[in-house]
């Protein structure tokens, strides 16, 4: 079992949690993930390793309630516990040898860009952060990406933080005005990692994106996150996550994104059932 030690809300749907497990902790790396099972019956669901602290033994992540297995997890408090949590999983971001990067994160895909930015700064690496959400009330990490980069620039849609527009505009002004990047990293939703690994081939610059695609078992066997790479299939669980932007099928990704969308939505309904119906909720939900 694994001990919630910290637990805070970061906006209306997006919870952090630390959590006991020293094993994890002591040889995760930035890039990499955990796979989770809140309860013996209970569903596997991954979630990237946002931060760890080995002296501590702990692991934090971050995650969205969108979901029957995230908004039964967001209902867990600190002392409460995990059955599981395994890891870590996938390949560790390769960050060494670059001198000036862009990180990009989008929505929920900063609490990805904020460790890889945190491992560039902790070299030495001059690091342009650039955030993006749609409204001021979804903004998350802003005070700690600030503190471990050289410049931060924070974006919303719909300009309701002083700043209107997208993270891609916001690296084409970057671009525009003679900043030479050796590596852009872009993590956030599918077409906003479209988007940048277009701009960016533009210029010839190296761009790494990490792939969330249905998972399942996380070791590469299932097959459920199969995506294509230079024209060849790659699992993103032993493969990636990280992988070069500009030979990712998106379109072929945003497809497949869509495929359960039927699925997850009754089985949502369900567990809202029986959260807030006559059934009553529970670790059976």
């Amino acid at each position: 079992m694994y001990k919630i030690v910290r637990k805070e809300v970061l906006n209306p749907s997006v919870k952090l949690m630390e959590v006991e497990a020293p094993h994890v902790a002591r040889k995760a790396e930035p890039g990499q993930f955990i796979i989770l099972r809140i309860y013996e019956d209970g569903e596997r669901i991954p979630l990237t390793i946002a931060d760890f602290d080995r002296e501590k033994g702990t692991v934090t992540i971050i995650f969205q309630e969108v979901g029957k297995t995230t908004k039964l997890l967001g209902t867990l408090e600190e002392g409460q516990e995990i059955l599981d949590f395994v890891g870590p999983l996938g390949q560790a971001s390769h960050l060494e040898s670059y001198k000036k990067v862009a990180v990009i994160g989008g929505g929920l895909g900063t609490a990805i860009a904020y460790p890889q930015a945190k491992k560039l700064h902790s070299m030495g690496a001059e690091v342009h952060s650039i955030l993006g959400f749609r409204n001021k009330e979804l903004i998350i990490l802003e005070k700690e990406m600030a503190a471990v980069s050289t410049k931060l620039f924070v974006t919303t849609d719909d300009g309701s933080n002083g700043t209107k527009g997208f993270v891609s505009d916001v690296l084409k002004k970057l671009l525009e005005e003679g900043n030479k990047y050796d590596l852009v990293i872009a993590i956030g939703p599918l077409i906003m990692m479209k988007v940048v690994s277009n701009l960016t081939k533009q210029y010839g610059i190296k761009t790494i994106v990490s792939m969330n695609p249905v998972m399942i078992d996380g070791t590469g066997m299932c097959g459920g996150c199969r995506i294509t790479v230079g024209g060849k299939t790659k699992f993103a669980c032993v493969d990636g996550p990280d992988f070069d932007g500009h030979e990712v099928d998106f379109d072929e990704a945003m497809r497949r994104q869509l495929m359960y969308k039927a699925e997850e939505k009754i089985s949502d309904e369900a567990h809202e059932c029986r959260i807030y119906g006559s059934a009553g909720g529970g670790n059976n939900a």
